[in-house]
This record gives C-alpha cells, structure tokens and sequence, in this order.
C-alpha cells in the first residue's frame, strides 16, 4: 500500500497526463507528490536526474513525461524522438532503481504494436511483425522502455508496471500546428479556418499570439496571414486535412487515463500481470475504450461542434500511417478499471477548454 503522505514523484507532472495524474492523486487525498519542470530539471540530464532522487527519494514514481507529436513530427525528427525518450526512460528508470523506488508506472504508447496487429490489439501482439515506418523511432523507445521495467521486476524484485494508451485527447493539450496530435490539431486547423472563412482576422490574430506559429508577428498583413495558415491546408473555402480520412481511431480522454494510471499504481502488482508461462513477456496493460471511428466520422465530429461551415478535404497524397489500431482493452477491465468520458463529449469539453484557456 502507498500511503497517503507518500512522497510521490510524477515525471512530466505539467503535461497532458501528468497533470491529470497530479489532480487525481490529489482529489483522492494523496498530499506530497512532487514534480519539476523542464527548467528545474532537465531529464535528459543524468546528473542532474541522479542529484534530484538523491536529494527527494521519492517513494512512488509516474513516468509521464516524454517527447511526443503527431505522424508530422515523427516524420520528420525521427532521432530526436528514439534518443530524447531513451535518455529520459534510462534516467528515470534507472534512477529510481537505484534509489530503492519499488512502485513505479511508465506510460507508453500503442504505437509499439506491429503495423499488421490483429484487432483489437492483445497485449502479446507486442514484437510480433514489423512496426508501422512513421513513428518506428518512438515505439522502439517505448519499448526498451516497458521491457526495462519488466526486466528490472524479473532480475530485482521491482513492482514497475508499463501502461500502454491509446490516443489521448483532454484539459492541458498540445495545440501546435506541426507537432500536435490528430484530435488537437484538427479541432485548432477547424476553429481557424471558421475565422478565416468569416473574415475575423483579428481573432485568428489573437490565436496565432497566443499559440505562436513560425513566419506570424504582429506586423503580418492579412495576406501574410493567409500564406501561413495555407501551409497548414487552412484556406477561406475549405480545410485540407492529412491522408484518405479512412484510418480507425481510437481516443481516451486525458483524465480517465490517469484515473486508469492510479489505479494501476494502488492496486496492481506485478505479480497480477506477469502471468504462470515460464518465460515472462507482456506485462504491460492496455489502457483504451475499446471503441473506434475513421478519422473521417472524427473530423465530422469535430466539425459540427465548432461550427465549421466549409469543405474538409483529404489528401491523400500524405500518409495515413497505421489503418487501425483499437486496443483490447479485456486486462484492464479484468484488473477493476473502464473509461466512463466518450467521445462526443470530451470534443465538447476540449473545445470549451481551448476556446477559454488558450
């Protein structure tokens, strides 16, 4: 048990989930949990990772925090995404090995599942054929990542146990035009292309100043504004969206996945997940709703709830990356955990939160 005055520390704590993390730990009355921000500690840094557990000893550890994006970013920074994520994971990990943590939860990705899994994704499709090219450099970092945590429990008796979730939409969201995930970035490319169809040059001139994007100042002509937001396919008459529109999606709410974390880390063991086969694999937990829609139904979604009045179209010409990736979400439920937030609402709840905090 981790009791209530437990000084737990949660990596990447000002995030899409671990902020959640912090806030549901603190609603169910737990009183020293502790974070530090890039600025204070650089996870990269392995001395500095080392000073930190030296000074904090931290009890319980979430490791929330990582260097993630959409199918653009893992495109393009294919080396920043495979090293940034093991340097942090061999820091933190490792650290709190060495520091006697023994309850520690690292968040992953269904990303690390081949490109061809069956569906719903068991959690024993893991490195059974190829993965999906795009984000390759990120899901083997998820990986090595899961299998030390595994590894550390086998050879030294540790209690780390790696959740895996499914895409995740919620409060505290990454809203960047170029390296934002899908549900985001098509809510802000929708919410500006409305504006730009309306004319309302001086809210979508608030919006840019608030969420900067490369090439806008505050001198930029409305012409100029143009050219930018065209770069993201925003145009006056319709909206160009990435791929066929055809891929199935899966979204879980940011704050049932910590909820779901939580729950993991208070009352599942490793000896829940390790299962009686003589050699022990898969110990992760899939973390999902077990529900899926085409990123085309998701843009339709989004569309009417923003009020969006234009054309959407796909090109095709860009990837779709993976064509479906639902996970079987049968061990979390046998473990006591299910979602309770669908999708059309958490859309309503995140759009109201976008168009009030950003």
């Amino acid at each position: 048990m981790i009791s209530k005055d437990a000084k737990i520390y949660v990596a990447g704590h000002r995030g899409l989930v671990g902020s959640a993390i912090k806030r549901n730990l603190e609603k169910r009355g737990f009183t020293n949990i502790i974070g530090r921000t890039h600025k204070e500690l650089d996870l990269l840094d392995p001395v500095a990772v080392r000073e930190f557990f030296d000074a904090e000893k931290p009890e319980a550890v979430v490791l929330a925090a990582a260097h993630v994006g959409g199918i653009m970013a893992n495109s393009i920074y294919r080396a920043d995404f495979i090293y940034q994520n093991l340097q942090i994971q061999q820091n933190v990990i490792g650290e709190a090995w060495r520091h006697g943590v023994k309850k520690l939860v690292f968040l992953g990705s269904t990303c690390i599942y081949p490109r061809e899994a069956p569906q719903p994704i068991p959690e024993d499709a893991l490195l059974t054929s190829p993965l999906e090219y795009t984000n390759e450099p990120y899901a083997i970092a998820k990986i090595a990542g899961l299998k030390l945590c595994e590894s550390l429990n086998l050879q030294y008796g540790t209690d780390y146990i790696a959740v895996m979730p499914t895409n995740l939409y919620g409060p505290g969201d990454n809203f960047h035009l170029e390296n934002s995930h899908v549900l985001p970035a098509m809510i802000r490319k929708m919410h500006l292309a409305k504006l730009l169809m309306a004319g309302d040059y001086a809210a979508i001139r608030k919006d840019l100043e608030r969420l900067p994007v490369t090439g806008y100042s505050q001198q930029s002509s409305d012409a100029e504004i143009d050219n930018i937001l065209g770069r993201f396919g925003i145009y006056p008459d319709r909206l160009e969206l990435w791929g066929s529109g055809s891929p199935l999606r899966e979204f879980l709410w940011s704050e049932d996945m910590a909820d779901a974390t939580v729950h993991v880390m208070l009352n599942v063991s490793f000896d829940d997940v390790r299962g009686n086969s003589k050699e022990v694999r898969n110990c992760h937990i899939n973390i999902g709703t077990g529900k899926e829609l085409t990123i085309g139904q998701l843009a339709q979604f989004i569309k009417e709830e923003v009020g969006y009045g234009g054309e959407i179209r796909w090109d095709s010409t860009k990837p779709d990356g993976t064509m479906r990736k639902l996970c079987d979400v049968s061990k979390i439920h046998q473990l006591g955990w299910r979602h309770t937030v669908e999708l059309p609402d958490g859309i309503k709840r995140l759009y109201q939160w976008y168009r009030e905090e950003i």
